[in-house]
């Protein structure tokens, strides 16, 4: 664990942040929450161990989206949750990625760009999972938005969990999959760059993009968007979706980065470990403390989006009537996912008993409250 936190990045460098590069109001509501984050600022809870006597605080966490600290309840629950959705199919992990040409247009709409995303990747494999020549059904699919590279740079890519196979409600079968990828990868590459430029084009002809002024201009970078290859992996999970899953779920309710990958915070610069998937080796590198900053703040994603969606016959509108359904036509399959199941269930007993109180010192559940401490009337500011 790193004895450096974002909390201390932010009392350095957060007012010459906000200098040079002013931010949202929900930019300032997330640094501030890092700020006040377990510290008394939020109050807090006094607790004394009945095995050793040892007597503390534990304050309170923001409970922010965007904070590294806070979430990791919620983060284990959630993957939990999905583990006991999964089918006993194999799955297929598929990334579809933004081009860095249209970072700019990102910043000034996030919530349009980001919408498309999600929208024109569905739209694609929905179309592809429908044809009567490859699966002849609905599939289902977890998406999460991941926005950041392992520099903190701007990577706007999506992760898609999806079945190795289609539900067919009219003839009440599983189709499954036969290839080792899905769908060919060089046709959904097209398909989808097909489906993300119509959707910005369209968006900006119905006044959706204000901050793009010249007409000229859009036109110009989708015409050159269309020669150029779009980004879409595609790997078999080999029977192992559950670690997918828990990759996916260490940044469903935090951005970007984990406090332990920092190394040093200095009155000028921040140092932080990233993974060169190049050579595979993890490296270090050393930021100016705003620019690191202006990285780490420009993830914070628009208030009320959701960044992660389920579709098909995982969509919540479906998912309790298809899935027992599937699972029952799966046959003998089923009978060894629903032990599974179980262990699911035991695993999240755990995980809700991990909730409550325990001493800093031996870490025993046996522990007393002794006050609850309020809030303070004046909280940190950056």
């Amino acid at each position: 664990m790193s004895r450096f936190r974002m909390a201390d990045v932010i009392k350095t460098f957060g007012r010459g942040f906000s200098q040079m590069y002013p931010c949202s109001y929900a930019g300032y509501r997330v640094m501030n929450s890092i700020l006040a984050c377990r510290t008394p600022a939020l109050g807090g809870t006094e607790l004394v161990c009945e095995d050793c006597g040892h007597r503390h605080v534990q304050y309170h966490s923001c409970r922010n989206r965007h904070c590294p600290q806070c979430q990791r309840n919620a983060s284990a629950a959630w993957c939990a949750a999905r583990e006991r959705d999964l089918l006993p199919v194999p799955y297929f992990h598929l990334v579809f990625t933004l081009p860095h040409e249209l970072n700019g247009w990102v910043k000034l709409h996030p919530d349009v760009l980001y919408h498309g995303l999600f929208k024109s990747v569905w739209d694609v494999l929905n179309c592809f999972g429908h044809d009567p020549k490859r699966l002849n059904g609905e599939l289902g699919m977890t998406a999460v938005l991941h926005t950041w590279g392992q520099k903190l740079d701007q990577h706007v890519h999506l992760h898609c969990l999806i079945p190795a196979g289609a539900w067919s409600e009219a003839e009440h079968q599983w189709h499954k999959a036969r290839s080792n990828y899905l769908f060919p990868v060089r046709a959904l590459s097209r398909c989808f760059r097909g489906r993300m430029i119509s959707y910005i084009r369209m968006a900006y002809q119905q006044g959706e993009l204000v901050r793009i002024r010249s007409a000229k201009e859009v036109e110009e970078r989708l015409k050159e968007l269309m020669t150029k290859d779009w980004v879409v992996y595609t790997k078999a999970c080999h029977g192992r979706p559950e670690r997918v899953l828990e990759y996916l779920a260490r940044y469903t309710h935090r951005i970007a980065l984990n406090e332990s990958r920092l190394v040093d915070v200095s009155k000028n610069t921040v140092r932080f470990r990233w993974k060169d998937y190049r050579d595979g080796k993890h490296k270090t590198m050393s930021l100016e403390g705003v620019e690191f900053l202006r990285r780490f703040m420009q993830h914070v994603l628009p208030k009320g989006f959701m960044r992660i969606r389920h579709y098909g016959f995982l969509s919540n509108k479906q998912k309790r009537h298809s899935l027992p359904l599937i699972k029952t036509v799966l046959d003998e399959q089923v009978l060894g996912h629903e032990i599974d199941q179980g262990e699911g269930a035991s695993g999240m007993q755990e995980l809700e008993a991990s909730v409550y109180w325990y001493c800093s010192r031996c870490h025993s559940t046996h522990v007393q409250i002794v006050q609850v401490l309020r809030p303070l009337k004046e909280r940190p500011m950056c």
